[in-house]
């Protein structure tokens, strides 16, 4: 049995962090109870990264986890070879098995950064959707109509602008359903664009006899350019794993007006805390200020508070003064061109992003702006991005 969760401690868990609860009075006699309950999240792997984004249902389950209830995170190895169609306004490019399996491989390490991966079941999507026959997928297609599935926000906006929908993207609300079915859930975690994903799982339950899970949706952190939802594909993201000082100067880049939203969603900072911050920016406080404060907040809850502080003496060297790091990341590459690298590294979401970077005069090697793409990437090269990102060749 889980620990009963008292009536202060159950508006604190559906509150910060939560957009919206469906089938909350279920859920929260359960709580009160102290039924033990089976919280389902999802990722794609899409990317190797699981972001800050995400971060905001983990620590979600932390707290569930905390109060003894079951925590299973799917890796969607198989949906990732649809792609979700949620939010996106074109079909996704299909993933490679290979490509999906190698990006899977980080995910127990990445999540094990806010949750006890000694309680945790981690399950990969293929163990029961590659076990499905035509026949069964014609059956679960029966319990879902077109007209419905085009209802969501993403189908209905690209069927009316004529852009394509393929029949394949169609089945992704099915197959994450099913995961739903397959694990038994009895509640679903996912950002607000996942809200008709979730309630398809709900559905297919009910339609199975089984109970119905009840769906909690996080609010969508937006992501570094200020206007899109943070996101693996658009490259706007900061990864939970990345080092102390790329963590920290990401979070220095984004708009001023994200300020708050980033405190609330992306840092464990008391609301009394988050107010004081609200009334320093209120009085005329300088906004960079107050992001330092934030970046030392986030930084600080995946490394430490030592790696906070030395990653904010680096940024003010590089920022302020203009001057290299004291350390720098070393890697290894396996690209051998100057645009190749910069994906590889994270300093561009892709070739096109990084041709344009370098074209822009946003890149120097060794001090010196690099003007071509194609340069010969050898060991010892010191390759900055901007003025806070750096990197050096192994």
């Amino acid at each position: 049995m889980a620990k009963k969760a008292t009536e202060e401690q159950i508006k604190e868990i559906l509150g910060r962090g939560v957009a919206n609860v469906i089938g909350v009075e279920q859920l929260t006699a359960a709580l009160k109870k102290g039924e033990t309950l089976r919280f389902k999240m999802g990722f794609d792997p899409t990317s190797p990264d699981i972001h800050l984004g995400h971060a905001v249902g983990l620590r979600l389950l932390k707290k569930m986890q905390d109060l003894g209830h079951e925590v299973v995170v799917i890796v969607g190895d198989y949906t990732a070879r649809i792609g979700d169609p949620s939010g996106r306004s074109k079909t996704r490019p299909p993933l490679e098995p290979a490509a999906i399996d190698a990006n899977a491989k980080t995910y127990l390490a990445q999540v094990g950064k806010i949750l006890d991966v000694k309680k945790i079941d981690l399950e990969k999507n293929s163990k029961w959707l590659s076990k499905l026959t035509f026949a069964d997928l014609i059956k679960l297609a029966t319990n879902f109509t077109v007209a419905r599935t085009l209802e969501r926000d993403d189908f209905a906006k690209r069927y009316k602008e004529g852009i394509e929908i393929y029949l394949h993207e169609l089945l992704y609300p099915l197959m994450q359903a099913y995961d739903s079915v397959a694990i038994k859930a009895s509640v679903e975690m996912g950002g607000t664009d996942q809200t008709f994903n979730m309630l398809a799982g709900r559905e297919l339950q009910k339609k199975m006899g089984l109970p119905e899970q009840a769906v909690i949706s996080c609010p969508l952190l937006v992501g570094l350019d200020g206007e899109k939802k943070m996101s693996k594909s658009l490259g706007n993201y900061i990864g939970i794993t990345e080092s102390a000082e790329s963590m920290y100067g990401k979070v220095m880049s984004i708009p001023d007006a994200l300020i708050i939203n980033y405190f609330e969603l992306a840092t464990e900072m008391p609301a009394e805390e988050i107010g004081v911050v609200k009334s320093k920016l209120a009085e005329g406080e300088n906004p960079r200020n107050i992001k330092m404060w934030l970046a030392r907040e986030i930084v600080a809850l995946y490394h430490a508070k030592g790696a906070a502080e030395k990653a904010e003496e680096n940024f003010i060297k590089t920022f302020q003064k203009k001057e290299v790091p004291d350390e720098v990341e070393e890697k290894k590459v396996a690209a051998k061109v100057l645009a190749d690298v910069l994906v590889e590294v994270g300093f561009a979401s892709s070739k096109t992003d990084a041709r344009r970077t370098i074209e822009q005069g946003g890149v120097k090697i060794d001090g010196a702006v690099a003007a071509d793409p194609l340069l010969a990437i050898r060991s010892g090269m010191l390759i900055q991005k901007g003025k806070r990102f750096f990197v050096k060749i192994a």
